[in-house]
């Protein structure tokens, strides 16, 4: 079911929208996208997750002189802008949206390095029509991976978040496994690895970002799949234990973190995907099971994965949000990719 909601879904030029029927999400981001290609790819929609890719490296490659433009800024001491740097996402053609969304991440450009290797490597498939664009996302990442930016949830601007330096190292280092520019990519995650070590653990834990004592349930992916913290080493396993116990229901979802508003505050089925597959790999096992579970029970009656769903943490606030963008995505694109990636880790796909 997921891989033919996908696959209807996914526009001519590759792009995946990040939902249908929900005009704000109406455009693809290089993150959701990324661990949508993913799951495709395991599913065995080799040419849906391509398209995804193709489209990747077409838009970064239009953006090649506008990232060389903003190295030079860096190495002269200079401070980009908001709009020197690159957007989170783009239009299904590829093209950047004039508007006041929450628009600078950089996760997403780690992201669909680390998404470009693994289905390289899956496929056994070549890497010589992404090369160029995979350096332009390397010199993007090395240039300003480690500064402030919104985080995951478009929130949180000042802030150096550290779910997001998971997802530029786990690029980086998969960039240098391709063999592009890989001196500089390891070199630039070191740093990163160096910088989460002194600055980004509480209580032996990940923090939300660097000075913050908060949890965010994202912090899962530093281990698995981002490697970087060793899955099921001391600091993954308390950071997943602290997310377990202060953000997820037994048997259930998962939450964002414990003050979120956003539409009330759901549990998302993308986290349960995140902490399920930290499960499916370092274990336990069952609860992997469970939560993958959970997240196809979360589904309606034609097989849609929502964004998120009751309980929420803020329910007050619940009403304030469907009034702005009426009620909350479904199907949510990424909820299906990430259940695709965890029944192939669970081996209930190919």
């Amino acid at each position: 079911m997921s891989v033919e909601l996908i696959a209807r879904a996914q526009d001519p030029s590759g792009a995946y929208p990040a939902a249908v029927g929900f005009a704000p999400y109406g455009f693809s981001w290089f993150r959701d996208g990324a661990f949508v290609a993913e799951g495709m790819s395991r599913a065995g929609a080799v040419e849906s997750a391509t398209a995804f890719h193709e489209w990747c490296a077409r838009v970064l490659t239009r953006e090649a002189a506008a990232v060389s433009s903003l190295v030079s800024q860096v190495a002269a001491g200079s401070q980009p802008s908001d709009v020197d740097l690159l957007p989170a996402r783009y239009t299904l053609a590829g093209d950047r949206h004039d508007d006041d969304w929450w628009n600078y991440q950089v996760d997403g450009y780690g992201t669909w390095l680390w998404a470009l290797r693994s289905h390289l490597t899956r496929w056994g498939l070549p890497l010589a029509p992404y090369a160029s664009a995979a350096e332009v996302a390397v010199r993007y990442l090395v240039a300003v991976g480690a500064r402030p930016c919104r985080d995951w949830w478009e929130e949180h601007r000042d802030h150096t978040h550290v779910s997001t330096l998971a997802s530029v190292h786990g690029g980086l280092r998969a960039a240098a496994m391709l063999g592009v520019l890989p001196a500089t990519a390891d070199m630039a995650a070191d740093r990163i690895a160096d910088l989460v070590q002194r600055e980004g653990l509480h209580d032996g834990a990940l923090r939300k970002w660097l000075g913050s004592t908060a949890a965010d349930a994202s912090l899962v992916v530093a281990g698995v799949p981002f490697g970087l913290v060793p899955p099921g080493g001391p600091v993954d396993r308390a950071t997943v234990a602290r997310v377990t116990s202060e953000l997820s229901t037994p048997g259930g979802g998962v939450h964002r973190y414990v003050s979120d508003t956003f539409y009330g505050g759901g549990q998302w089925p993308i986290l349960a995907g995140f902490l399920g597959w930290h499960h499916a790999v370092a274990g336990p096992r069952d609860q992997a099971v469970a939560l993958l579970r959970w997240i196809a029970s979360t589904a309606d009656s034609s097989g849609s994965l929502p964004e998120q769903v009751p309980p929420l943490l803020a329910p007050d606030v619940l009403a304030e949000w469907t009034e702005r963008w009426g009620p909350s995505a479904q199907p949510l694109l990424w909820s299906h990719g990430m259940y695709l990636v965890l029944a192939s880790e669970l081996g209930v796909i190919p």
